[in-house]
């Protein structure tokens, strides 16, 4: 796969680096693509899905209270080829999903575009939508 960086990425604050880290990596399956510490941060990817994780810090950048669950009123979709093999390692965590699998159809004017998805929360509680694409069918029209 030819190496890239997404134009935008976002960079979630974590309470804490190490386990954020481990649940990315171990049951989401996020692979590290730069890492460096003081403060602990990490750039991972999966597939074409980017993401950053820095260890809370004062920045100059916090904008209000951290509090249980951060990234309030934001859902972060990560598009895979492939969402069963997340599930079944989440599964086997016992970690509960936010939202169960189900399969969604969205209007798209002449077609409606389908996906396989989840919800779950990290450690933090950042919302993250799993999505499988499962392509195109013609909208029928009343």
């Amino acid at each position: 796969m030819e190496e890239y960086w997404n134009p935008m990425v976002p960079e979630l604050s974590v309470s804490n680096f190490e386990e954020s880290l481990n649940f990315y990596q171990n049951l989401l399956g996020f692979k590290i693509r730069n890492q460096r510490s003081n403060p602990d941060f990490a750039y991972l990817e999966n597939e074409k899905a980017q993401i950053m994780l820095e260890q809370i810090h004062d920045t100059g950048w916090v904008t209000g209270e951290l509090e249980y669950p951060l990234g309030r009123g934001v859902n972060f979709q990560i598009e895979l080829t492939d969402i069963s093999p997340i599930l079944e390692r989440l599964n086997a965590a016992n970690v509960v999903l936010y939202r169960e699998p189900n399969e969604n159809w969205y209007d798209e004017g002449n077609v409606l575009s389908g996906q396989r998805e989840f919800l779950v929360q990290d450690p933090d509680g950042y919302l993250l939508r799993f999505t499988q694409y499962l392509g195109e069918k013609p909208q029928v029209l009343y």
